[in-house]
């Protein structure tokens, strides 16, 4: 009998696949905003304490072989830490590790250099690019793993709440934007919804003028867009499973939406109320009625048991507790 992988082996190879992952993800970053490897210069020019970043061959070979070294000593950590504390690398550990090391970017450039890098190189991207690695790491040493467990589509195939859950959020994220879609085609401005968005909340944007339209603001609200629904999604259909057996917890999905569309227009209102005039509030009442109205008959469609609660004079939802 084969004897399985070598940990340090396949932390490496995960660290190294996650290392891969994040620089590609910077290249693309510093590509698209017209600065080809402007990332690993100016992370370099910070461990080297230089003031003035140069885009030199030497400063770029440098952080990247630090940048290899770091997360392959990672890859080799986890692989050694995850079996001993019972845990099985799946995406949601990949996207906890992500969290961490963006924290560990800020608080490390802060404590040790004395330079923010994660506002210098823009927090949504430096978060985005922690999450891509993370849950890259964790994939590569799952495809590693001599015995691996049960994969993420087999558990989402097991656990109803989540599987629902799911496929509700991601209904309800994309009803959302195929309406603005439209919305700003039809006004000639073709994604300023989500980059008005993710200009007020990454810019600090107080006016129209202020809106970038480009790839990574409009991404960078687009991913909390999707996780945002994600989270509803996940409580409306923990709702929808326990109101098989309380039907009246149906009011709680009129008191959900409800709740919902004041909070998302008030605080639009409260943090940046010229996106009001920018974006229509019939236009974003309507896309969350359309979302809702999406989950809801995807949520039905799923639950023939509430379907005949609800035709069962039986069960009114007035039913006191």
């Amino acid at each position: 009998m084969r004897r399985p992988r070598s940990t340090v082996v396949r932390g490496g190879l995960a660290g190294i696949l996650a290392a891969t992952a994040l620089a590609l993800w910077f290249l693309i970053v510093d590509t698209l905003q017209g600065r080809p490897f402007h990332t690993p210069a100016f992370l370099a020019s910070v461990v080297l304490d230089v003031e003035q970043v140069r885009v030199g061959a030497g400063m770029v070979v440098l952080y990247t072989l630090l940048h290899y070294i770091a997360f392959t000593l990672l890859g080799i950590v986890m692989a050694e830490l995850l079996p001993r504390i019972r845990f099985a690398p799946n995406i949601l550990l990949g996207a906890v590790l992500g969290f961490l090391l963006f924290d560990v970017a800020f608080y490390a450039g802060v404590l040790i250099t004395g330079v923010d890098v994660v506002d210098a190189l823009g927090w949504p991207q430096v978060l985005a690019g922690d999450v891509i690695a993370g849950v890259v790491l964790m994939a590569g040493l799952r495809l590693l793993h001599a015995a691996p467990g049960e994969s993420w589509m087999e558990k989402l195939a097991s656990h109803r709440i989540i599987r629902e859950g799911v496929i509700a959020g991601l209904i309800g994220a994309a009803t959302v934007a195929v309406w603005f879609f439209i919305i700003d085609a039809v006004a000639g401005r073709l994604f300023f919804t989500p980059a008005a968005l993710g200009s007020a909340l990454f810019y600090g944007a107080n006016h129209a003028a202020q809106v970038r339209i480009d790839a990574i603001t409009i991404l960078g609200y687009t991913f909390l867009h999707v996780t945002a629904f994600l989270v509803a999604g996940m409580i409306a259909a923990a709702l929808a499973v326990e109101a098989e057996q309380h039907p009246p917890l149906l009011l709680a999905f009129v008191l959900l939406f409800v709740t919902f569309e004041t909070l998302f227009i008030g605080l639009i209102a409260l943090i940046a109320s010229w996106l009001l005039d920018a974006i229509a509030w019939w236009a974003i009442a309507a896309a969350n009625i359309l979302a809702a109205v999406a989950v809801g008959i995807y949520l039905w469609r799923e639950h023939p048991a509430l379907r005949r609660l609800l035709s069962d004079r039986k069960h009114p939802l007035e039913r006191p507790v």
